[in-house]
């Protein structure tokens, strides 16, 4: 039986996000036609995969462009979607050549220009969630909140968010805002999971927000690092997964990663519609305490406390 990805209420707005995401940040790579990056996007909302992630710079400030392409064979999808952007980060690029240096802008006149920008590359009327994208130490919280106010007036917006943030910081964005902010997207894997001691997570878990999970592989260093922490966690999964009945460690690491009461939402970074498969059928697997602090130990190379 093929199994199929549930939803998850986002804070008290009712908003529902699928328990996986996909993401679309490696988008440029893949290199599909249009035609293939529809049937991709039909593949795994077929398996209720239904909020896909973007930010404005992903390749190279391509990838919004690319996946509007493809929505615009069959617009009709949209109405089975919810659509997550970012914006913020200023990227040296040939499309900017007035700049000299990456750097963030959460001025209201770029947040705007920025929704602007992805409503037309995404071929959509709005974005059902924006995220700021980094921390911005220049930023006037009442500027964001001035930007999402008449983004969310107009119709453009509907809900809002953050990404990489520390508590106090979320705390301080949210202090000047009348809805509340959706979740925080923050790396999550076995190798990163700061975030689950410094307080972001369980500032998550009491306001009742799902953060969102990036980089829950680490970017391939699961599986092909050489250190001594990358080989120790490989091992320790690899034999969890054979005691759990799993294909392949990133279903444990998947399984693992839900084990924190917050509930992430993890994001799958694979155009390969197999390992999105992989990872759906990693919802059905559950690890014991005992099994999460296996990892753990791995990772840290030391007992806990």
């Amino acid at each position: 039986m093929v199994s199929m990805v549930n939803q998850a209420t986002m804070v008290a707005q009712q908003l529902q996000f699928s328990e996986l995401v996909q993401g679309y940040w490696r988008l440029a790579e893949w290199g599909m036609t249009a035609q293939q990056r529809l049937a991709f996007l039909e593949q795994h909302l077929e398996l209720g995969i239904t909020t896909v992630d973007h930010a404005d710079i992903y390749g190279g400030y391509q990838c919004e462009a690319l996946f509007g392409e493809a929505l615009a064979l069959k617009p009709s999808l949209r109405q089975q979607l919810q659509i997550v952007t970012k914006c913020d980060i200023n990227l040296c690029n040939p499309k900017y050549p007035h700049r000299n240096i990456n750097h963030y802008d959460t001025s209201k006149s770029h947040i705007i220009d920025s929704v602007n920008n992805a409503l037309a590359n995404l071929r959509v009327d709005n974005i059902d969630l924006l995220l700021i994208h980094r921390p911005d130490v220049l930023m006037d919280a009442d500027e964001v909140a001035a930007a999402f106010t008449e983004l969310k007036q107009q119709g453009k917006v509907n809900h809002f968010g953050v990404s990489n943030f520390a508590p106090a910081q979320f705390d301080l964005l949210q202090s000047r805002l009348e809805q509340p902010l959706v979740t925080n997207q923050v790396e999550i894997n076995p190798l990163n999971f700061e975030v689950a001691h410094d307080g972001t997570l369980d500032q998550l878990q009491m306001k009742r927000i799902h953060p969102m999970a990036w980089s829950c592989l680490a970017g391939g260093d699961i599986f092909n690092g050489s250190s001594e922490q990358h080989v120790r966690v490989r091992e320790t999964l690899t034999d969890i997964a054979a005691e759990i009945g799993a294909d392949s460690i990133d279903q444990v690491i998947y399984a693992w990663i839900r084990c924190l009461p917050s509930k992430p939402l993890a994001i799958i970074g694979s155009g390969n519609i197999e390992r999105v498969r992989s990872a759906v059928a990693a919802l059905d697997f559950s690890l014991s305490r005992e099994q999460f602090y296996r990892v753990w130990v791995a990772s840290k190379g030391h007992g806990v406390p």
